[in-house]
């Protein structure tokens, strides 16, 4: 026999071959290891009914006053340009149109960041999350291990990804990333007010005992636990996956398909996620008819990864691109919800004494690689540019806001709280001083101005301020300035900073006095991605391409 056929010579050149094949192809290794120990770590049941408690006789009898139901609606990275309220939008969106053409639209809306977890920190109290230390953005630990492994030499890239690599034990468990227990919520403050509270989907505020939505302010919740719209070989869905995304890849490889319900065990939704928690909203506000309810549906349509129902891809079947064709069915699923929540309000005859808020966390971002997702502004999610930060945002309550309203003076993510808590006749809530105002004045015509203040922004070193007109971003990494008058340039095409050294000083002083007000970061930022302002990420670097970046 040939002495390279003998097993004593064999062996070990099979072992330095696969030793070379598992070098060549160590990163998909060692990211499918985090996604088999994720998927370990973490017990899901099978499906289980959800059933909403119900008014006793007793408390269905009681008088309920002049308080409204409140309705919350909040979308996950929902672009400017996909609600087809303002003119464009990949598929129309009537239901959401609807809640603006019969109650109020703000066409200045900010949100609170331009980053999902602090803009909903801020949303829930009322207050910038800075100033309780919920500045960054809680990334799983597996998601954060697995950006380790695909950026590890990647420095020499025109804009490489930063990761801190030496947090180690420093770093605060992604479940203990939380909201700061001192702080009181919307939910504890309609609590207080006498309604019957609802959580239905995302939290993205701690998933630890302390910070979970039961023991901040809600009497029920359905909470989001995993991230899959559907299973990945469901015969009903159609994915698209963003090979030439990080975050992409990482979110396929640790996210799971669970809910839980009042902090019971994961279990599995029965239908596509959208839609699942369409119809337990559905069935909630049925349960809760006969008392006043304060429901917020925190969706996580239309929030990577990108899945759709094969009935809503099939339905547009005139666009022709495969992933903005799943955005596209994503955005219709969305809409269909809230014309389901709207419908069953009627059908119940709750419409007249329901406010519905609708909104968006943040701009749509780079990351699904669609281009027109924000216009007509520049930039994307993550970034303070009016991409990232200017939302659709509706208002609707009959009788009370005349169909049609528009509120053109800024409004933001802050004040939907004090909104809420005025219509709730709330008394004596306010815990810490408040950052947002109440809308109602200038929604009901009562004062036909709008509120006067500035808007700040702020992400690590990278920071922003409105104040008046004008808009200034000031960041470390790249060190620049950007100024901009948006009165008269509202896309950000002209930036200013060099021509008005007047106007960077006034507006850095309010920034300044801004940060000396806030607290430390609870926790420190596990990276800082690089995000081109006018490319999406399918797209190439260019040396002249303006970027920022975004400590997380």
């Amino acid at each position: 026999m040939s002495r390279f056929l003998n097993w004593k010579y064999l062996v070990p050149a099979v072992l330095v071959l696969l030793l070379a094949i598992g070098y060549a192809n160590r990163k998909t290794i060692l990211i499918e290891a985090v996604g088999i120990i994720t998927a370990m770590n973490r017990d899901v049941a099978a499906n289980r009914e959800v059933v909403w408690s119900k008014p006793s006789q007793e408390e269905a009898a009681q008088p309920r006053g002049d308080r409204p139901n409140v309705v919350f609606i909040l979308a996950d990275d929902l672009g400017f340009n996909d609600v087809s309220f303002f003119g464009g939008g990949l598929v129309p969106t009537p239901n959401i149109d609807a809640l603006g053409q019969q109650g109020a639209s703000m066409s200045n809306a900010y949100a609170g960041n331009a980053i999902c977890a602090p803009s909903r920190a801020m949303i829930l109290t009322g207050r910038y999350s800075t100033r309780f230390g919920f500045e960054f953005t809680p990334i799983p630990d597996g998601m954060r291990r697995i950006i380790s492994i695909l950026t590890e030499g990647d420095e020499d890239d025109l804009h490489p990804v930063v990761v801190n690599r030496d947090l180690g034990d420093n770093m605060t468990p992604f479940d203990e990333q939380g909201m700061d227990v001192n702080e009181k919520t919307m939910g504890e403050v309609m609590q207080e007010a006498g309604y019957q509270t609802l959580h239905i989907g995302k939290w993205h505020l701690g998933s630890t005992p302390p910070f979970r939505p039961g023991v901040r302010g809600f009497d029920e919740s359905l909470m989001m636990e995993g991230g899959l719209y559907l299973p990945k070989d469901s015969p009903d869905v159609v994915n698209s996956m963003q090979d030439f995304d990080i975050i992409d890849k990482a979110l396929w490889k640790i996210l799971d398909y669970a809910v839980s319900f009042n902090d019971s065990g994961m279990f599995e939704p029965d239908r596509y996620l959208t839609d699942y928690f369409t119809e337990e909203a559905v069935k909630a506000i049925h349960a809760n008819k006969d008392r006043p309810f304060f429901l917020y549906l925190a969706h996580w349509g239309v929030h990577t990864p990108l899945q759709a129902t094969k009935e809503d891809f099939e339905a547009l079947s005139h666009i022709e691109n495969k992933r903005e064709r799943v955005y596209a069915a994503m955005i219709r699923a969305l809409d269909r919800s809230v014309g389901r929540v709207t419908e069953t309000l009627e059908e119940l005859g709750l419409d007249d004494n329901t406010i519905i808020v609708f909104t968006s966390d943040n701009g749509a971002p780079d990351y699904i690689g669609l281009p027109d997702v924000n216009e007509p502004y520049r930039g994307w999610k993550i970034t303070l540019f009016e991409g990232g930060t200017h939302v659709p945002f509706f208002v609707k309550w009959p009788g009370e806001i005349e169909p049609g309203t528009v509120l053109d003076a800024p409004a933001s993510h802050l004040d939907i709280l004090p909104t809420a808590a005025a219509a709730a006749k709330a008394q004596n809530w306010e815990k810490h001083p408040i950052d947002g105002v109440n809308l109602l004045p200038y929604l009901t015509g009562e004062d036909a101005s709008g509120p006067e203040r500035p808007i700040f922004w702020r992400q690590g070193y990278y920071q922003a301020v409105l104040s008046d007109g004008w808009k200034m971003q000031v960041s470390n990494k790249p060190a620049k300035v950007w100024l901009y008058h948006l009165a008269e340039d509202p896309t950000e095409q002209v930036n200013l900073a060099e021509k008005r050294p007047e106007k960077v000083a006034e507006l850095q002083a309010l920034l300044d006095g801004f940060n000396a007000e806030q607290a430390e970061p609870a926790w420190p930022s596990a990276a800082q991605l690089p995000v081109l302002i006018d490319k999406t990420g399918a797209e190439e670097a260019q040396p002249e391409d303006e970027y920022i970046y975004w400590p997380n």
